[in-house]
């Protein structure tokens, strides 16, 4: 666990810098993600961070939390609300200071794990090593609406190998939840990581192909960049499809940035 703990808490080391010195009106700047703000963006993950501390640690604790998150909700945007809602009752210190205590809880909470072991989550539970491969995803995109919303600059790295991963592995989770058809043919993707490295992820005997940069690769998985506004060579209409809904995170079916919108 050693090595995807470190990369994630350096994921979350580059989003902190970036939202460290922000005051309480810059914290309510609007993002490109569904008008949540830069507040509720650090909120989201902050209120999962400290669930995923429970479920490492406390299982009472985690069932009682997501109890309290879901009795009574109406849908999947009742669960945000409520989220955000403890954000938007602190002011910008005692933010940062919540999801820096949670983070770092939840850190050494997955470190004292093996790989393999089991986490009850919002669903079907998870290996550790997934769960926390799960929470890098999560604060990369999120931190990518921060990046948009202060018009910033953030370094791609090679930690992306791990959003690469999900988004490839929900090939068919992107069809499932959307109750259409998984395509009988399979798709390869083909990456330039930051560090200039080649990842192949998929069979080499399939005439579906997804060619291009990393980072790109992972904007479209996140739903964060239309697949029409990166420079992804997509071959085959099984890939084509694919690329147009890809949905690497839970939840119900959302739709992809339409061109032009997130640039």
């Amino acid at each position: 666990m050693k090595d995807i703990c470190n990369d994630l808490k350096s994921e979350y080391d580059a989003l902190d810098a970036l939202v460290a010195n922000l005051d309480d009106k810059a914290l309510d700047t609007v993002t490109p993600f569904f008008g949540w703000t830069i507040r509720d963006e650090i909120s989201h993950i902050a209120f999962f961070d400290e669930a995923g501390k429970l479920a490492a640690t406390d299982l009472e604790a985690f069932n009682q939390q997501l109890q309290g998150l879901i009795e009574g909700i109406k849908d999947f945007d009742d669960v945000h609300k409520r989220v955000h809602a403890i954000g938007r009752k602190k002011n910008a210190v005692e933010l940062m200071a919540w999801w820096r205590e949670e983070r770092a809880a939840e850190l050494k909470a997955l470190e004292a794990l093996q790989p393999k072991d089991r986490l009850p989550w919002y669903g079907p539970d998870m290996s550790a090593r997934s769960f926390a491969t799960a929470r890098l995803m999560e604060t990369w995109a999120h931190g990518q609406d921060v990046v948009d919303a202060l018009g910033a600059d953030r370094e791609a790295t090679d930690r992306l190998a791990h959003v690469a991963h999900i988004g490839f592995i929900t090939f068919k989770w992107s069809f499932v939840n959307r109750q259409a058809s998984v395509p009988e043919k399979t798709v390869r993707v083909e990456l330039t990581s930051p560090s200039g490295e080649i990842w192949t992820l998929g069979s080499g005997d399939t005439d579906q192909v997804v060619k291009g940069d990393a980072l790109d690769f992972c904007l479209v998985v996140t739903q964060r960049r239309n697949v029409g506004d990166t420079g992804l060579v997509v071959t085959g209409d099984t890939a084509r499809q694919w690329m147009e809904f890809a949905q690497a995170f839970a939840g119900p079916p959302e739709t992809p940035p339409v061109p032009g919108q997130r640039k």
